[in-house]
């Protein structure tokens, strides 16, 4: 089984220079969770091994309406590296890309470690730093997206790139959870939605993700940022499109994909 999973890991790492790959089932069960994360995990040692810095973790699958299309009840997590940050207001390299969608999320940066199980929202809150809007750019090195809750877990959760608001506050005062989320893709409204469609609130999600990798002897540290998930529908991007995400309370994040034309 062992080299079943090194043989995913080498497909998924391989597929990153354009030619997307079919969905796993030679080498993972659609909801073999354990699995998956065994084929990111060897992944991500090797990038770190490469020289790529881990700078926190991104929560997906944190809509039920997606948990139940791919059959599962929980959300997954997967690894942020410093070089998958874009500056607010900057440039997506399509080169990097695949089949890229965009999200508006919610992202929390930690000021303390949470090391031990048992985090509550209280705890959560207590370690945070700031808050900012962002930007994830998932992507998926599985053709047309066909995947499965392993697929996408075992992709590293169909991570791409990443904007971070230059605007960032601190948790009190801000309502996370009735918050609106509204993303333009060209100054026209692609997507709506509200803090409590990530987990019913983003305190909650960033619970899940600490205390599960807390479990894992893998825990958040200090500095860590924490995508907490999509507060709406994600949306597809083409070359030349700017993308914008405007979260009450919070402010707004933006880039463009290449070169406006």
């Amino acid at each position: 089984m062992a080299d079943k999973f090194e043989q995913a890991a080498t497909l998924l790492r391989d597929a990153y220079g354009g030619a997307t790959v079919p969905p796993l089932r030679d080498y993972l069960d659609p909801v073999d969770t354990d699995g998956a994360y065994a084929v990111q995990a060897i992944n991500t040692r090797y990038w770190e091994a490469a020289g790529r810095r881990i700078v926190g973790r991104k929560i997906g699958l944190t809509a039920k309406a997606v948990q139940q299309q791919l059959g599962v009840d929980q959300p997954d997590f997967g690894v942020l590296f410093e070089d998958m940050e874009i500056a607010d207001g900057g440039v997506l390299p399509p080169e990097r890309m695949i089949q890229p969608k965009a999200e508006a999320e919610i992202a929390f940066i930690l000021g303390a470690d949470l090391a031990e199980p048992g985090i509550d929202r209280d705890a959560m809150a207590a370690a945070l730093a700031s808050v900012a809007p962002a930007i994830e750019i998932v992507d998926s090195r599985i053709t047309d997206w066909k995947i499965s809750f392993a697929d996408t877990v075992a992709d590293n959760g169909s991570s791409a790139m990443f904007v971070l608001s230059n605007d960032r506050r601190p948790l009190d005062g801000l309502d996370l959870w009735s918050c609106g989320m509204v993303l333009e893709l060209n100054g026209a409204v692609a997507s709506l939605g509200a803090g409590a469609a990530c987990l019913g609130h983003p305190l909650e999600a960033a619970c899940w993700l600490a205390n599960t990798l807390a479990e894992r002897g893998d825990p958040l540290r200090a500095g860590d940022i924490v995508l907490t998930g999509a507060l709406g529908p994600m949306v597809e991007i083409a070359e030349g499109d700017a993308v914008r995400a405007t979260v009450g309370g919070l402010g707004s994040v933006s880039f463009t994909y290449g070169e406006r034309t």
